[in-house]
């Protein structure tokens, strides 16, 4: 199975008392390479590509995108009180997004799943402007990219992050060809995703969930809710903005799950189809982050 990775990702600094550090990765790639099963993953750095400006530029406002540069270029600064940008960040926030289009191209070529490992996060990140840790709306971004790809009609993304993507729903709001599905804890960060909130062309399904939700209260959303809508939406391509802050241990948020539930959920997804890329998002507690990604990797090595 495919990894995407490079140590690159480290070099976004946020400050040590921020929670998106860089620990969050160092902890899953220890984890991952620990594994009894470790053989069998194959380890790709992203590419640079010349085209990524463009790229991004169909989910984002260039005067945005220029403004996180110019940011960085400076040595550094805020975009609100949660989201750093460091003399690093706007390099690393694009090879973040390049990582994710090799995921794509990898998940295309061979049928099967690939797990983008890289950061800022991105799935707060609405046109104008970065929040809540996210820099560039790596999903979003993806999804977008997937569609001008032979064969590719419809793509899905699912974000099961226990916050609600508040960035990626704005972006596809308006896209028929873009389903976009979150079971997120409400109410909570960003104070979005509300059941009646449905997209342009019922492209929309928000699943809110109260706090202290655990495995018996997700998996009906999941066979009952997520899985027949993506299966009826039929994607060519299925996204999975995989945040891992609903661990009973995270520090951010009060949910309930355990690190093994996140192999139940991906179980269910391969149901709908083996072409899914996985891209982290949230997920701040490192044992349980780790151990979720492990997870996940284990059961499609497994499938």
């Amino acid at each position: 199975m495919q990894i995407i990775y490079t140590d690159e990702f480290l070099q976004h600094q946020t400050g040590g008392f921020h929670p998106e550090k860089p620990e969050r990765l160092t902890a899953i790639a220890t984890a991952l390479k620990n594994q009894p099963w470790s053989d069998r993953l194959e380890w790709t750095a992203p590419k640079i590509r010349k085209e990524i400006r463009s790229n991004i530029e169909k989910c984002h406002n260039p005067k945005y995108i220029d403004l996180v540069q110019a940011i960085a270029t400076q040595g550094g600064g805020m975009i609100d009180g949660d989201t750093v940008v460091s003399k690093h960040t706007y390099d690393v926030a694009v090879l973040a997004v390049s990582a994710w289009l090799d995921g794509i191209d990898r998940v295309l070529e061979v049928n099967q799943p690939a797990f983008i490992l890289s950061r800022p996060p991105g799935h707060h990140a609405k046109r104008d402007i970065g929040m809540g840790f996210c820099i560039f709306n790596n999903a979003a971004i993806a999804a977008m990219y997937a569609l001008e790809l032979d064969g590719i009609e419809r793509v899905a993304i699912l974000d099961w992050d226990v916050h609600h993507g508040n960035g990626t729903q704005e972006i596809v709001w308006n896209q028929a060809q873009i389903a976009y599905v979150s079971v997120h804890q409400a109410p909570f960060y960003p104070g979005t995703g509300w059941q009646s909130e449905t997209g342009d062309h019922e492209n929309i399904l928000n699943l809110p969930l109260p706090s202290d939700s655990a495995i018996a209260e997700y998996l009906p959303i999941f066979t009952q809710r997520i899985i027949p809508f993506l299966q009826d939406f039929k994607p060519d391509l299925l996204i999975i903005s995989a945040g891992f802050d609903a661990n009973s241990d995270d520090p951010l948020a009060s949910m309930n799950l355990k690190p093994q539930d996140y192999g139940i959920f991906t179980e269910l997804c391969l149901e709908v189809t083996s072409k899914i890329i996985f891209g982290l998002e949230g997920g701040y507690e490192f044992k349980s982050l780790a151990a979720s990604v492990v997870a996940v990797v284990e059961k499609i090595i497994n499938n």
